[in-house]
């Protein structure tokens, strides 16, 4: 049979076993590496273009030049944090939370984090203060968890945490992708800091030899390949979210219902609270001053709007939230900032925790008094 092959078909038949075995030994080398040892790390940000100003994320990424992706490496390496060398004259604030801190429905230039380095503060020893928005849109203190425990590597001074109560469920920490994606990381977490959290949940995602390979992470390759090249765009045009011209309204009227969760009135179930992830993230943090913000939500004088605040809140456990809160044993290099009522209703959007650019500046210029309370310590 081989004899009878012509030579032009024997070469292109050697030439595709050649082809194939390169292929098979590729992805086996893949499989091989742990994923965090080559996924995400090499990136075209602060070469070709510059750093994002937030994560990227998206729900239309083709127009807003932007992908949401799971690959924590990749997120950082595309941002503006991870540019190098740190500046020496630079006191480095990084800012966590939900898509309320990302900056849902806000350009760039309206966030919070925006708004604070347009202010242009100095620290006492004439340190330019620049505040980073490592903000992600899904809620769960456990994700934020695993985004400050990977940003310690970019030398943060000072971490300001925003929080709010629908945050802490225990039966919300790991039902957001970017938990499930990234079981190694949250399972070391749990044992560091003995976490009462759901780790063999079905909701993780289980790693298997063949999505290790570059077959089975096609979609991850595929997305951070799209990553670097809406860098061009974000380059070209600054532009890192489709913000749509008419959305939802926000709900001012609710039903009669007081109910949250499986929670019980009059007091929330401490032990169904992940106030230990709030303890770990701490202690994880060691001598680094964390600032706990209690973010601004929307409080309805709607249909029965004696019974709830808002969508999210009944007004009996919001109210115990913030007790709680109150009462938390910080440390010394911990602070709490509750500014749960200080945005006025008109000035939300979509959603209660959702704020439109004048919200933004006015809580900014909150969160600055603060901070210049704590560098002037």
């Amino acid at each position: 049979m081989e004899q009878n092959l012509p030579d032009g078909k024997k070469f292109v038949r050697n030439i595709a076993i050649k082809a194939l075995v390169i292929f098979l030994v590729v992805n086996l080398i893949a499989a091989g590496l742990p994923t965090e040892k080559w996924l995400g790390k090499v990136s075209l940000y602060h070469y070709l273009f510059p750093g994002r100003w937030r994560f990227s994320w998206s729900e239309d990424p083709g127009a807003a030049y932007a992908v949401s992706t799971n690959n924590m490496d990749a997120l950082f390496t595309s941002h503006e944090v991870s540019a190098r060398p740190v500046p020496e004259d630079e006191f480095r604030i990084f800012f966590f939370g939900d898509s309320s801190i990302w900056g849902y429905l806000l350009e760039k230039e309206e966030t919070l984090t925006a708004y604070i380095n347009a202010a242009n503060l100095l620290t006492p020893d004439g340190k330019t203060v620049r505040a980073y928005n490592l903000g992600y849109p899904t809620i769960s203190l456990t994700k934020d968890l695993l985004l400050i425990e990977r940003s310690l590597a970019y030398e943060p001074d000072l971490i300001v945490w925003g929080v709010t109560l629908e945050a802490f469920p225990t039966e919300k920490q790991i039902f957001t992708p970017l938990v499930e994606e990234n079981e190694p990381e949250i399972r070391a977490l749990i044992q560091s800091y003995d976490l009462e959290l759901g780790v063999n949940d079905a909701s993780f995602s289980a790693e298997t030899l063949l999505n290790r390979t570059i077959i089975g992470q096609r979609r991850a390759i595929a997305d951070l390949l799209r990553l670097q090249l809406y860098g061009v765009l974000w380059a070209a045009t600054g532009i890192d979210q489709d913000i749509p011209e008419t959305y939802p309204s926000l709900q001012v009227n609710y039903d009669p219902d007081d109910s949250y969760y499986d929670f019980s009135p009059p007091n929330l179930d401490r032990d169904q609270l992940a106030l230990d992830v709030l303890q770990a993230g701490m202690e994880l943090t060691g001598d680094i001053p964390v600032l706990f913000v209690n973010e601004p939500i929307y409080i309805s004088s709607g249909e029965n709007s004696a019974i709830r605040y808002n969508f999210y809140y009944p007004i009996w456990a919001y109210d115990d939230y913030r007790d709680i809160m109150a009462n938390m044993s910080w440390p010394s290099n911990s602070y709490y900032l509750d500014l749960w009522d200080q945005i006025p209703p008109e000035h939300f959007t979509n959603t209660a925790i959702h704020v439109d650019p004048a919200g933004s500046h006015q809580l900014a210029d909150l969160v600055i008094e603060k901070i210049q309370e704590i560098i002037g310590d």
